[in-house]
């Protein structure tokens, strides 16, 4: 879980993951959207499938990125335990 709440403290990285939200992109085609160096996304990338928040697939020479809703999912499940009061009255913890 710790790799995850890393990979989405960058601003950088969260735009990917919306951008990967819309569809499946490949290194160049998520590059476009920014003006960093390629080698800084590949960075950004591999910080994120670190931590299990992007899939890679290799298509031909390319290498296409999806998101993976299932360490999304997970992560905002914890968040939420944190809005939800036991019986007692206590939060979770």
């Amino acid at each position: 879980m710790n790799d995850t709440f890393k990979a989405l403290s960058d601003p950088t990285r969260r735009q990917i993951l919306k951008l990967l939200k819309e569809r499946d992109l490949s290194a160049g085609e998520i590059a476009d959207h920014f003006q960093m160096s390629k080698p800084s996304i590949s960075h950004h990338l591999s910080v994120m499938k670190q931590a299990k928040l992007v899939l890679d697939e290799r298509k031909g020479q390319n290498i296409i990125y999806s998101l993976n809703t299932t360490v999304i999912q997970d992560a905002l499940g914890w968040l939420m335990d944190f809005t939800h009061k036991d019986e007692g009255g206590n939060q979770h913890d």
